[in-house]
């Protein structure tokens, strides 16, 4: 699949996605993708509500192996 990036009034760049995409991706006006640059390009990775869930819940675990060094850290 082809498209171009479009410039806003503001100056910043849009890539348009065609629905059939949005579709199979099934991705809504207003959901987060991460943009993840390559040596070959960029990849488009919708970001899903359980990565996030899952990240949280990988940060807390280390907080609380690590929390006497972080607090310590944080004085």
């Amino acid at each position: 699949m082809k498209t171009i990036v479009r410039m806003l009034d503001d100056g910043s760049g849009v890539v348009i996605l065609p629905q059939e995409m949005l579709d199979n991706l099934n991705m809504q006006v207003g959901d987060q993708f991460q943009i993840i640059e390559t040596d070959d390009g960029v990849i488009l990775r919708p970001v899903r509500s359980d990565d996030v869930e899952r990240q949280m819940r990988a940060a807390r675990d280390v907080m609380d192996q690590c929390e006497a060094a972080l607090q310590r850290m944080a004085k």
